[in-house]
């Protein structure tokens, strides 16, 4: 047995083949490294991976098809991918959407194609997104709702990535799950997201912009509790029920809609400064509120998410001071 975690690299892909090889279980990473923010950052979480016997890396596009399909014959033993390697970010949609494209739906077929060339392959585990929900005025967002209004680009990919998984596991039988993950934080976060802007900005007295007047809610879902559901989720994959393909989707989130003045409040507390707050109307292909109504991860595999923010800012901002010297 060995798992093949895309993203390896990333802030969630990192962190889900650590806990891999803390369990004994192979793990072959694939990332690019590139630069959509400080690459240093995903080096220095690489190289907390590398010192490990039972990590393989392979420094490889999603989108480059005969690489990624090469990787069939080189690790024959593949028995589960997780594959989290996207183009990532709702505002830099709207930047360079070719990037979103290329990674995110032609990078995701490349995946799926190495997927059923893998002889012992039992399950396809992928990352959607909770922006798949757009619009969505029905709150808690539950994965029963109709997802055909997307408001970003990103969101579309998403959504692309969850119909043509749902065609492979009709078509070949390919046991697949999506799980739709909602505002991730934590310690070796992404510098794009909240967390590391606001906390980034205090530390350096920076302004920090806060969009719709602070008028915002997300289910802010701390770094150990989505992986522990990625993980709990490899271990189960779907089965053909009917005439119904292999294939599910989860929302993997905190449960809980938390005020964003809340959470910069919190990581105003953690840094011991007052944000310089500077308010700003909605961005465009934002969203007012998320909510995850996990009700069906709990039933299937037992998700139950453990860390609130007021637990989780504090962990972050321990880790920022130590990796920045802040």
């Amino acid at each position: 047995m060995s798992v093949l975690v895309t993203g390896a690299a990333g802030f969630i892909g990192s962190t889900v083949a650590a806990r891999l090889i803390e369990r004994g279980v192979p793990v072959v990473g694939v990332d690019n490294l590139n630069d959509y923010y400080d690459p240093r950052l995903k080096q220095a979480r690489l190289d907390s991976l590398q010192v490990h016997n039972g990590f393989s890396f392979r420094r490889l596009d999603v989108q480059d098809r005969e690489s990624i399909l090469a990787l069939a014959g080189e690790f024959p033993d593949v028995t589960e991918i997780v594959h989290l390697a996207a183009q990532a970010g709702v505002r830099y949609s709207l930047e360079n959407p070719f990037a979103y494209v290329e990674s995110n739906v032609m990078g995701h077929l490349c995946m799926m194609e190495l997927a059923r060339r893998l002889p012992k392959l039992r399950h396809f585990v992928y990352a959607s997104s909770s922006s798949v929900y757009g619009g969505n005025k029905e709150l808690p967002f539950s994965v029963d709702q109709r997802v055909d209004s997307p408001v970003s680009l990103y969101a579309a990919t998403k959504r692309t990535d969850e119909l043509m998984t749902y065609c492979y596991a009709h078509l070949y039988d390919l046991p697949s799950t999506g799980l739709r993950f909602f505002t991730v934080y934590g310690p070796w976060g992404r510098p794009d997201m909240s967390a590391y802007i606001f906390t980034k900005a205090i530390f350096e007295g920076q302004p920090i912009q806060i969009f719709n007047h602070g008028d915002m809610r997300r289910d802010f879902t701390y770094i150990d509790d989505i992986v522990a559901g990625v993980l709990a989720v490899v271990e189960r994959p779907p089965r053909r029920d009917g005439e119904t393909p292999p294939h599910k989707v989860y929302n993997i989130g905190n449960h809980r809609s938390e005020p964003l003045l809340r959470f910069v409040e919190l990581i105003e507390q953690a840094c011991g400064k007052q944000a310089i707050r500077e308010y700003a109307e909605m961005q465009p292909g934002d969203v007012k509120e998320t909510y995850a109504d996990i009700g069906p991860a709990q039933r299937d595999f037992g998700f139950e998410p453990r860390v609130s923010i007021e637990e989780g800012i504090p962990r972050f901002v321990e880790w920022y001071r130590d990796y920045h010297g802040a």
